[in-house]
């Protein structure tokens, strides 16, 4: 399993910080953030609208029923190195570097609740093996129960916060 991400304090807010490498070049990691067709594969929910800087942005399940969504918006972009999103309270921001072999990716979400950290955490980290396994071309593991169970008591006891049950929403 990938490394575990950390939790820093930000001014009163929290964010988890994932750092991850992947070998392949940095413009296909970037397809991985901007076009839908790869970035359906690991985020948790399509994303409606342009991402360019200041631009409104949905976050839906269904994209025939947007109503049901979140609001947010394009922060900043600077392809092919920066994606920074709102996504309804929280703030997505992604980085990349590259050498000549790979992509270093950090992934930051800032998050209002540390009560809710365990389980953001543990939710990211099964979308960034998603995504590894998008890049790599093979199926993502299929999560299940008990693999959030156990992914989840490690973050518990790595960033703290509330235990949650598999599948429920934050409340």
């Amino acid at each position: 399993m990938s490394e575990l991400a950390t939790l820093l304090d930000a001014d009163g807010r929290w964010t988890l910080r994932f750092e991850r490498t992947f070998p392949h070049p940095i413009d296909k990691v970037w397809r991985c953030l901007e076009e839908p067709d790869h970035r359906d594969a690991w985020f948790p929910q399509r994303i409606v609208g342009d991402l360019v800087a200041g631009g409104a942005l949905r976050f839906v399940d269904d994209p025939n029923l947007p109503a049901e969504g979140l609001d947010g918006r394009c922060v900043a972009i600077e392809p092919p190195h920066l994606l920074e999103i709102e996504w309804g309270g929280d703030r997505l921001r992604v980085e990349l570097t590259a050498d000549e072999e790979s992509t270093t990716m950090v992934f930051l979400d800032t998050i209002d609740e540390r009560r809710h950290a365990a389980r953001t955490a543990a939710g990211w980290h099964l979308c960034l093996l998603a995504m590894a396994a998008h890049l790599d071309g093979v199926p993502a593991p299929e999560p299940t129960e008990q693999s959030w169970d156990e992914l989840h008591g490690r973050y518990l006891e790595r960033v703290g916060g509330e235990r949650h049950v598999w599948g429920s929403a934050p409340n």
